[in-house]
Formats: structure tokens, C-alpha cells, sequence
């Protein structure tokens, strides 16, 4: 999965921050790019853990149901973004039991009405390998997001199902480098803070 210099800025791109990108809420992230215009951009990180202890969404939400209030046991939340961190967001790849949902890249929606979501956990469908939930989002105004890249704060890489829904999170800013090869799996082992080596 190499970079793709023939990508832009587009749903269904990765960010994935440099390793010297300073800003904090983005430091080894890796954001999926769901809406691109001139108005600005709209993403959600991958791999991010909350700050605070783990939380399911059942921590977060009374769905009502028991048999929906068990099953969002779990489904982990992980920070989607720094903006509104009180929202919740879903990605997922479900079209048919939440047709209302946008599709971000091929196989991978991302929203739709809750209620079929809730419907989709109560049915016994959905699991955290193709439906995952976070709290807030990346967001950019008009022109912010193309002059970060223009200044290097980001590498561009093709977003795929088995990306957006890994097997794992742990040292996920990691392993996309690495599997981008090259000077990328090189700088997969740039220190957290370079000052400390």
C-alpha cells in the first residue's frame, strides 16, 4: 500500500500525519477523509483511543432495547476528532440494513439513521469488523486542510475496507506507515519525541 502520488483530497482518503506533524490532536493519526469541498473537509481518525478508560457505546447510550443495550457492549468508541467529541459518529459496512448511509470508498459507508443501526444490533447483525463507533470529528475550514498538505503535515494514502475496520487499533498510525513501505516503514520508527533520543 504504497503512497499514491496520484491521489488528492477526496471522500475516501487516508490522512496519515507525518511523524513531525505538531499539531496534538492529530499527532499519529490517521484520518478517513468522508467529505472534501470548497466549503472544507470532514473526517474521522482511526485508531484513536479516548483519553479517558474504554468505553462501549453501550457506556454512552441507553438504546432502549436490553437485547440492543448487550450487544453495544461490544462495540468500542474511539475519538473521531477533537471537534464536538460529544457527538457520535458510525462507520460501516452495512448498506442494506442502513440504506440512507453515504458511501465513502467502495465498501465502507459512513452515517445513516440511527434507528436502522439499532434495528442492525437488535437483529443480531453488525460487528466491530464492520461497524465501528466514535465520538466527535476532524473538521477544516475552506482552504485549511489543502495548505496543511501543501506544507507537509500529511501523506495521502487510498482508504479499503480491511483499513477502515483492522483486525486491530493497537499502533494503528504505525502499521499503516509500515504498510505504505519505503521511507515510510523507515519513518514507522521516528521516536514519539525525537528531543528524548
Amino acid at each position: 500500500m504504497p503512497e499514491d502520488d496520484d491521489l488528492d483530497l477526496a471522500p475516501g482518503v487516508l490522512l496519515v500525519a507525518e511523524p513531525t506533524l505538531g499539531d496534538p490532536n492529530f499527532r499519529r493519526s490517521v484520518v478517513l477523509l468522508c467529505e472534501h469541498n470548497e466549503m472544507g473537509s470532514f473526517g474521522l481518525a482511526l485508531g484513536r483511543p479516548l483519553d479517558e478508560q474504554e468505553l462501549t457505546l453501550s457506556d454512552v447510550l441507553d438504546l432502549g432495547d436490553p437485547t440492543v443495550q448487550v450487544r453495544a457492549e461490544d462495540f468500542e468508541l474511539t475519538l473521531g476528532g477533537p471537534v464536538q467529541p460529544e457527538t457520535l459518529h458510525y462507520l460501516h459496512r452495512h448498506p442494506e440494513a442502513v440504506p440512507d448511509a453515504t458511501e465513502v470508498t467502495e465498501g465502507v459507508w459512513w452515517g445513516g439513521d440511527f434507528e436502522d443501526v439499532k434495528r442492525l444490533l437488535a437483529g443480531g447483525g453488525g460487528d466491530p469488523q464492520r461497524l465501528r463507533f466514535l465520538l466527535g470529528y476532524a473538521g477544516w475550514g475552506a482552504g485549511q486542510l489543502r495548505a496543511e498538505l501543501d506544507q507537509g503535515g500529511w501523506i495521502l494514502a487510498e482508504a479499503t475496507p480491511s483499513l477502515v475496520f483492522p483486525e486491530s487499533l493497537d499502533a494503528f498510525w504505525r502499521q499503516i506507515m509500515r504498510r505504505m513501505g519505503g521511507e515510510y516503514a523507515l519513518l514507522s520508527n521516528f521516536p514519539d519525541d525525537p528531543r528524548m533520543n
